[in-house]
């Protein structure tokens, strides 16, 4: 019902915010479906803010919801298709139109998107995927074991581009289901055949892509745990770039297409034929480099003085050890000279200082009875026993007569 007002008589601003709250909130509950293109949703906030879209029209609507709600639905990420129960809200003071939330559910491809994220998750939790149980790939495998469909697209491109980078490569295939309800038991069955299987040195899952739904058996549970206990190496090679199933998260490794599987797996012989003349050019290289080198050391010791003629050196320390031992010769001569005449001399001084040279200039030395040398008269009486050393011996002589003298000298007469 519409309100009375004119120019004269106009309706106060609160007057007709409050009616178009009441006619708002009269709508009450009602579920709607659109796209979630926006989620706005700050740490530690009551409230997260959303926006819904309608997928056909261009019509968006501001949504509240708590985060309680929202973590209820499970994993919804931004682009999911949802529906939701909401109640316009009008804010009087702001003039602002809103939707509060009370219930979302994920719907078609989202509810999908948002059941794997949650598998996902809760895998990632368990450590399914860490890194470091990843497994390297042989570089050149003895056996590869395919699990594909038979007769595929995927199955072509994989044996041809194997083939065609290595000829000689054999390929072990274990045809399985890759869609519909029994694809997951086969996918399983097969894995593990091959895994097995002892000639087997990597597995390549592949399939030529496919929608959401068709490519739901890659990252069922029960798969992903199988290709998670294989002990051979596992490539994972499902669809397209755009394609990320479950299983490429827990395979040792991923490539983008089945065609890209057969290159991370088989090595290209003609690259490493090159590589390998390459390595040998290389290899000479550095062996002239390292031949010229030592024959250029050996040239330069060669031309030295001594290899022309080994003697040489001999003969210079041969004259030089003569002319030191001459010199030595020489000193030596020199010093025993100086030396003997040296002894001469002190020899001489000696022997002029002995007893013995007195003795040969005439003179004597005379001994009591007692062995103690006679220096004056005084000492003698007559009748004494003397001992007198001449130069050539010994004389005994008895004391007839004592005769002191009034010299200096004082001497005993024979």
């Amino acid at each position: 019902m519409a309100m009375e007002s004119s120019p004269e008589k106009p309706q106060p601003l609160r007057t007709v915010a409050t009616a178009v709250k009441g006619w708002v909130e009269r709508l009450g509950w009602v579920w709607v479906e659109g796209q979630l293109i926006q989620i706005n949703r700050r740490s530690g906030a009551r409230t997260v803010f959303l926006t819904l879209r309608d997928k056909l029209g261009e019509v968006s609507v501001s949504v509240t919801i708590s985060p309680l709600a929202l973590d209820a639905a499970g994993p919804i990420t931004e682009g999911a298709t949802v529906v939701a129960r909401l109640r316009p809200t009008y804010w009087t003071p702001t003039g602002r139109l809103s939707f509060y939330c009370e219930e979302i559910r994920a719907v078609g491809e989202g509810m999908l998107l948002a059941r794997l994220e949650q598998t996902k998750r809760m895998l990632q939790a368990e450590g399914l995927f860490d890194q470091r149980l990843k497994k390297p790939l042989p570089f050149l495998p003895s056996t590869i074991g395919l699990v594909t469909a038979a007769d595929s697209a995927a199955e072509r491109d994989v044996i041809e581009n194997a083939r065609r980078r290595w000829p000689a490569v054999p390929i072990t295939t274990a045809h399985a289901l890759v869609q519909g309800p029994q694809a997951v038991e086969q996918l399983i069955t097969a894995i593990r055949r091959l895994d097995n299987d002892p000639q087997v040195d990597v597995i390549i899952v592949a399939r030529g892509g496919g929608s959401l739904e068709d490519l739901l058996p890659f990252s069922d549970e029960a798969l992903v745990r199988a290709v998670h206990a294989c002990r051979t190496p596992v490539v994972s090679a499902i669809g397209h770039e755009p394609d990320s199933p479950i299983l490429d998260l827990v395979a040792d490794r991923r490539a983008s297409t089945p065609t890209d599987a057969a290159k991370v797996v088989v090595p290209d012989v003609a690259e490493e034929r090159q590589r390998i003349e390459q390595a040998q050019q290389r290899l000479d290289r550095a062996l002239d480099v390292r031949l010229r080198r030592e024959y250029e050391a050996l040239t330069a010791l060669r031309s030295r003085p001594v290899m022309a003629d080994p003697t040489a050196t001999i003969d210079v320390h041969t004259d030089k050890i003569s002319q030191l031992r001459d010199r030595a010769w020489r000193t030596m001569s020199h010093t025993i000279t100086s030396h003997s005449a040296t002894v001469e001399q002190l020899l001489a001084r000696a022997r002029a200082m002995s007893p013995r040279a007195t003795l040969q200039r005439g003179y004597s030395l005379v001994l009591d009875g007692e062995g103690h040398a006679v220096n004056s008269v005084a000492d003698l009486d007559p009748g004494d026993d003397l001992l007198m050393y001449v130069a050539d011996g010994q004389v005994v002589v008895e004391v007839t007569d004592v005769r002191p003298s009034d010299h200096d000298h004082q001497g005993a007469e024979r």
